[in-house]
């Protein structure tokens, strides 16, 4: 289903659609219709989440985005989680956490278990789970949830509200903490609300915060020189917030005490005005100060707080005074927070000295009541005591010509008269809203004193009033004559009553349809169970509201009416232009030099990337490769033949008999036959053996022939021998082989 025109062209323009969102988001049950819208159109998704995601009051939203099944008890998210949450857990924290700006943990309130930081510490899936942050507020009382905050403080972070309670609890790692906060992040906005004493070093922490807009710092210790040196040189400081409670003067005037030589205060050489607020001299010591200044050479001062327009102080009267005496920079917007009820005469002083010093600047102005104070009220409403009021005097303030918004909301200094009203009106003519004491409750033993014809100066002289809150009592409004025909505006749109006293309805809805003729909205308090309930009152104006809007057309009508219809008539009338004055004066032309210094740092900006990086589950075979190789490990053997047959020699022995001759022999040729027997191949007749008798050296060496030579050439020679022995015999022819002859020895 597509969207219909109209909202086609609201979305194309982000500031108008902007508005839209935030205006819902402020009507009653806001949040709701944002939440159906994103669900009915889907062009209206974008924008709308981001509405209502842009600012929670605490974590329950973001522990609420869990799956179900992880949280203690669905319908309370902030009990904790069962288990610890998985990757997938995170997609909705990651996809709405962008979406979200501020954000705000109150320890106190103990909606949320401190047992989801250590899972968040742990287990989250990024380094901040709100990488869009701007705005963090850190309620704790314990000391280990300061270190926690870590998790929320990106490097884009603009502002931090940092309160530490708990009566005599101490934070040991609060100055670990303020160095990484002054040396990671460039702040806009920093506040600090301390129960204990800020570290001796807490100005050098800081240092490097040159760029705070917004400092709060309510602490004891705050009023220190240091601080106040520290404070008053930051160059682009626009709001500051002090607690001057329960110190003495001295300790007021101390803040200012180390301020440098050359820092510009109204109590230095260069101030050239004088206050006048504590003596009644009217000298004019300016050309003295001037021609001081000529003299010593001292002309180039810096300004301690130059860029100081917002104050918000709290204390008693006397100290905001002497504050405020110190300062001389063009305030804007005061609030200040007082001891009620005050110090007449130090509220005297005080008022003397807003208007003197700041009223050609201050716009905006708000009086409140100290905590004691409103505790103090507390009692009496719960006690039903009646309350003691007491009067706040408006006639001191004598000059505030742009102030536009005046807000006094004090529980005991609620009487106002009509010389406050006539005094207001004559002191602001361009006020647009005030607010006098609306809460005020009061008893028939102290009634209202401002009656609603006591209001027709300021409808008369404040031509811009657009919003009004007052108690009054129109119990004696009165019938005869009307108001003057000037107490009349059409500026003014809603009014507030508060507690205010009513009888006669019409004659009060006459008196309001004269003085707000364009009046759209008149308010007072209806809950049963407020302190100073009355319910006449409140029936009485639930009939005044019901009433004026007829009055209202009647009275226009009447005034369109009573217009004559003239004839214009056009007469030319030949008139001498006037001669205008003249006079001689005297211009001072010397030229002003002003010397200025720029500060030429370089602007630098940290920014932090979320660099996890994209897992995938592979599977990798890991098994290595290999290969059968068969080695053959056998050695190598070469078969070589040897000839081992001995070298051998055949003999021939002839063994032919002969006949022996018949003749003897002699002796000699015996001798001869013994020679040649030597040769046995020269051997003629049978063989005979003789032994021969060889000297004992021979026999030796025959001996050891045999042992050594012939007897280890024996064994291969009978292998042999038996080898051969299956050999057929040769014939010889009739030889005879050696193994068959008989050697006689």
């Amino acid at each position: 289903m597509g969207s219909p025109p109209s909202a086609i062209a609201i979305l194309d323009s982000v500031e108008v659609t902007q508005k839209i969102l935030e205006a819902i988001l402020d009507s009653p049950n806001g949040r709701r219709t944002l939440s159906r819208l994103a669900r009915t159109c889907r062009a209206w998704l974008d924008p709308a989440l981001s509405v209502l995601w842009r600012e929670l009051d605490s974590l329950v939203p973001i522990l609420g985005l869990f799956p179900p099944h992880l949280l203690k008890k669905v319908k309370k998210p902030g009990l904790g989680l069962t288990t610890p949450p998985l990757e997938k857990d995170w997609e909705k924290i990651l996809r709405y956490g962008g979406r979200v700006l501020r954000i705000t943990y109150d320890e106190i309130s103990n909606n949320v278990s401190s047992s989801v930081f250590p899972i968040f510490e742990e287990h989250r899936p990024k380094t901040y789970l709100l990488p869009n942050l701007q705005h963090l507020t850190w309620r704790i009382i314990s000391p280990e949830n300061l270190d926690r905050a870590a998790l929320f403080l990106t490097s884009d972070l603009q502002g931090l509200v940092l309160h530490l309670g708990g009566a005599g609890t101490k934070f040991p790692t609060l100055p670990a903490f303020l160095a990484d906060l002054g040396g990671r992040m460039k702040l806009q906005s920093f506040s600090i609300y301390s129960s204990i004493s800020l570290p001796d070093t807490f100005p050098d922490l800081l240092a490097p915060q040159g760029k705070v807009e917004r400092l709060a710092v309510v602490a004891p210790g705050a009023l220190s020189p240091t601080v106040g040196r520290w404070a008053a040189h930051l160059p682009f400081l626009k709001s500051l917030q002090l607690d001057l409670s329960g110190r003495s003067l001295f300790a007021v005037d101390g803040f200012f005490r180390e301020l440098k030589s050359g820092d510009s205060t109204p109590n230095s050489v260069e101030s050239h005005t004088d206050s006048g607020v504590f003596s009644g001299e009217e000298v004019d010591f300016t050309e003295i100060r001037k021609s001081l200044l000529r003299l010593t050479g001292d002309t180039k001062k810096s300004v301690a707080f130059p860029a100081l327009t917002q104050l918000h102080l709290t204390g008693s009267a006397a100290n905001i005074t002497a504050f405020l005496t110190h300062l001389s920079g063009p305030l804007t917007q005061l609030e200040i927070v007082i001891e009620d009820p005050p110090d007449a005469a130090d509220w005297r002083d005080l008022s003397a000295l807003i208007c003197e010093r700041f009223g050609s600047s201050l716009t905006s102005l708000r009086i409140g009541a100290t905590l004691s104070s409103k505790f103090g009220d507390l009692v009496r409403s719960t006690s039903r005591a009646a309350p003691a009021l007491s009067r706040l005097t408006l006639e001191h303030l004598s000059s505030l010509p742009v102030l536009a918004r005046l807000i006094i909301e004090l529980p005991e200094s609620v009487i106002f008269v009509a010389t406050d009203i006539t005094s207001l009106a004559k002191a602001c003519p361009k006020l647009e809203e005030v607010r006098l004491c609306q809460q005020a409750r009061f008893t028939a033993a102290t009634p209202p004193q401002l009656s609603l014809e006591d209001l027709a100066p300021l409808v008369r002289d404040c031509r811009r009033l657009h919003t009004l809150a007052v108690v009054i009592n129109a119990k004696g409004a009165s019938q005869e004559g009307g108001p003057e025909a000037s107490a009349t505006s059409r500026s003014l749109l809603w009014l507030h009553v508060g507690h205010s006293w009513v009888t006669d309805t019409l004659q009060v809805a006459i008196l309001l349809s004269h003085f707000a003729p364009y009046l759209e909205t008149v308010k007072w308090f209806m809950e049963r169970n407020r302190p100073g309930f009355v319910e006449a009152n409140s029936r009485s104006w639930q009939r005044v509201s019901d009433i004026l809007p007829h009055l209202q057309n009647l009275r226009l009508t009447e005034r369109r009416a009573a217009v004559p219809q003239k004839e214009v008539v056009v007469e030319y009338v030949h008139v001498v232009a006037p001669r205008p004055p003249t006079s001689d004066k005297a211009i001072d032309a010397t030229v002003v030099a002003v010397d200025c210094g720029v500060d030429a740092r370089p602007s630098t900006t940290e920014n932090s990337v979320q660099a996890t990086p994209s897992l995938k589950d592979c599977q990798t075979q890991a098994s290595p490769l290999y290969a059968s190789v068969a080695v053959d490990a056998v050695p190598r053997t070469v078969e070589t033949e040897v000839d081992a047959v001995p070298e051998t020699v055949e003999t021939e022995v002839d063994a032919t008999t002969t006949e022996p001759a018949t003749v003897p022999e002699p002796v000699e040729e015996r001798e001869n036959t013994n020679a040649d027997l030597r040769d046995p191949l020269h051997c003629s007749g049978p063989p005979t053996h003789h032994l021969v008798s060889l000297p004992s050296f021979a026999s030796l060496f025959g001996f050891l022939c045999r042992t050594f030579i012939a007897f280890p050439l024996s064994l291969p020679m009978r292998v042999l021998g038996a080898v051969f022995k299956a050999r057929p015999p040769r014939d010889s022819g009739g030889d005879v082989a050696l193994d068959t002859l008989n050697v006689r020895p």
